[in-house]
């Protein structure tokens, strides 16, 4: 099997491409969303974070650490990466180029199992996710 994965992601959506021959185009397999990306910090949560009152008078704000935004953009990478494990255990492809939005890229690497990590050819920190085939074929190598 020489065929070639492509993923392109961002927090909001991740396309899925394949390549069946090195130098070919890309087709798109799929595509993933996260529409929850899209929202403001304030619409994901129902309620703000408790207050705490020292004896002296003060008081401050009591949180998790994390943002609501940020576990979710967490989660959604956690799935990109099920879903190309899942392909990886069919056998579907035998390399994979990951392209990312910087930030969501590294996210992914936290969630790639040893297998995947073995396939990934080439990681990309550009976000091409509003791109065609062709502008996102022409920012791999000539030969996949």
């Amino acid at each position: 099997m020489s065929t070639t994965w492509i993923v392109v992601a961002d927090a909001c959506r991740a396309r899925i491409f394949s390549a069946d021959k090195p130098s070919g185009p890309l087709c798109e397999l799929e595509t993933l969303s996260n529409p929850q990306a899209r929202l403001h910090e304030g619409d994901l949560v129902s309620d703000r974070g408790g207050r705490d009152t020292s004896a002296n008078g003060g008081s401050h704000g009591l949180g998790n650490g994390n943002s609501v935004k940020q576990e979710n953009e967490n989660r959604f990478a956690g799935e990109v990466c099920e879903h190309l494990e899942r392909g990886r255990m069919k056998h579907a492809f035998a390399k994979l180029y990951v392209m990312g939005a910087p930030h969501f890229l590294g996210l992914m690497r936290k969630h790639l199992s040893s297998g995947l990590r073995g396939l990934v050819s080439e990681e990309i920190a550009k976000d091409l996710t509003t791109q065609t085939p062709e502008r996102i074929r022409a920012q791999l190598p000539e030969y996949l």
